[in-house]
């Protein structure tokens, strides 16, 4: 009996599939894709993490569905994981958050990426508008507002 995969196996498995098909890897956009597992963990490491403040925690939860939700405004059903590049905005902004209300030293040690997080998350956010398009980066964003 196979043992059912979790969100972030499952998710894991689809973007490496993706990045095994003829041409993906050369998408401007891959790094950001394969990052989406590890700042999902991130994300919810961070949810139960004693020192965030509750404020925050609420936005995680916010960003953690969103991730989950088969329905949001780039839904990967229809576009395969290039749908996650609203998901990984979204996580970036929260993740900023977190970062200008908290000691960074929280987040960090819930890092499980191999990259500098601080530095990810000001590249995404300043990525996002071209990545999304500045409509649907500022509906995004409202979502945590």
């Amino acid at each position: 009996m196979q043992k059912e995969l979790d969100f972030y196996q499952e998710l894991r498995k689809k973007i490496n599939n993706w990045l095994n098909k003829k041409g993906a890897r050369k998408s401007k956009y891959a790094g950001y894709i394969m990052l989406a597992p590890d700042l999902f963990h991130l994300l919810v490491k961070l949810s139960l993490d004693k020192n965030v403040p509750k404020k925050e925690k609420a936005k995680l939860a916010i960003a953690i569905a969103y991730f989950i939700s088969p329905i949001d405004l780039i839904p990967e059903a229809l576009i395969g994981p290039l749908g996650l590049l609203d998901d990984i905005s979204l996580a970036a902004y929260v993740l900023n958050s977190i970062i200008n209300k908290t000691n960074p030293e929280i987040i960090k040690k819930h890092w499980a990426g191999d990259k500098d997080l601080l530095e990810l998350i000001k590249e995404i956010l300043k990525n996002a508008d071209d990545m999304l398009g500045s409509g649907l980066w500022k509906k995004i964003k409202n979502l945590i507002k």
